[in-house]
C-alpha cells in the first residue's frame, strides 16, 4: 500500500520544522487508592520524532504501561503536558480524546483484543465505523490491510480459526486501517512463540523502514528493545 499523501506531508513538515510528532514535558501521573498515594510517573520528559521506531522498556512497576496509556490518550497526566504535532492534548475532553485516538493512533495489544466470533475482515474494519471514511470503502480497505500482513486467504476466519501469530497480524491490519500517525504496540510478541514473534517484528520493521511509520513499542524484553532505533528506559517512574 502506498502511504497517504497527507501522511507523507505530515512527516516532511514535522522534519522540516524540527517539530517532534509526540512530546511529553515534565509529566507526572499519580494514583490515589484510599489513603495510599502512588507516583507512577515522576517528571517524565521525552520526544518522539516522525518515522522513529522507539521502545519503552523497564522492569515491572517501572511506569512503562502508564506511559503507554498516556501516549495512547487513554488517560491524562496529573500534571505536565503532552503534545501531539505541537498541540497540547493534556486537557482535552473524553470525547475529544476518543476522536483523536481513532484518527491518529493505531493500537496493537499483547492479548490481540479481537472480537472472538467475528471474521478477520470485520475485526479489521471495526475502527472505520467511527471514522469519516465512507462505508462503501470499508471492505476494500480491510482487504488491503489483510493483504499487507499476508492474510488475504483468512478474510472470513474467526480468531478461533487462526493461530496466535495470525491473530496478531489481524490486529496489525486493524491498527493500520485508519492510516494512523503513530502505531502503539504493547508487548506485541508477549503471547507468541519465537517464530511467530519474529514474524511480527519483521512486519513492524517493514512498516517503519519501508513506509516511514512511527512506532512506539512497550516491552520488558531487552533483546526485543534492541530491535528498535532508540530505547526509552524507565525505572521507578523516571527515565534512566
Amino acid at each position: 500500500m502506498k502511504l497517504n499523501p497527507a501522511y507523507l506531508n505530515m512527516i516532511k513538515s514535522s522534519l522540516k520544522n524540527n517539530q517532534p510528532l509526540l512530546e511529553l514535558r515534565n509529566v507526572y501521573k499519580t494514583y490515589i487508592l484510599g489513603e495510599t498515594k502512588f507516583d507512577a510517573l515522576k517528571g517524565v520528559s521525552c520526544q518522539i520524532n516522525p518515522g522513529e521506531f522507539v521502545a519503552i522498556t523497564g522492569p515491572s512497576g517501572s511506569g512503562k504501561s502508564t506511559m503507554m496509556h498516556l501516549i495512547g490518550l487513554l488517560d491524562t497526566p496529573t500534571s505536565g503536558d503532552i503534545f501531539l504535532e505541537g498541540k497540547n492534548v493534556s486537557k482535552l475532553s473524553e470525547i475529544q480524546l476518543a476522536q483523536l485516538r481513532n484518527t491518529t493512533l493505531g493500537f496493537i495489544f499483547q492479548q490481540f483484543n479481537l472480537l472472538p466470533k467475528t471474521p478477520a475482515i470485520e475485526n479489521v474494519i471495526l475502527p472505520l465505523l467511527y471514522s469519516d471514511i465512507p462505508q462503501s470503502k470499508h471492505y476494500a480497505l480491510g482487504v488491503e490491510m489483510l493483504k499487507k500482513v499476508d492474510l488475504l486467504d483468512k478474510l472470513n476466519n474467526t480468531p478461533a480459526q487462526l493461530s496466535g501469530g495470525q491473530q496478531q497480524r489481524v490486529a496489525i491490519a486493524r491498527a493500520l486501517v485508519n492510516n494512523p500517525k503513530i502505531i502503539l504496540a504493547d508487548e506485541p510478541t508477549g503471547n507468541l512463540d519465537s517464530k511467530s514473534g519474529r514474524e511480527i517484528i519483521s512486519i513492524l520493521h517493514y512498516l517503519n523502514e519501508k513506509e516511514g511509520r512511527t512506532i512506539v513499542m512497550v516491552t520488558h524484553d531487552l533483546d526485543l528493545a534492541k530491535e528498535t532505533q532508540r530505547q526509552i528506559n524507565l525505572k521507578d517512574g523516571q527515565i534512566c
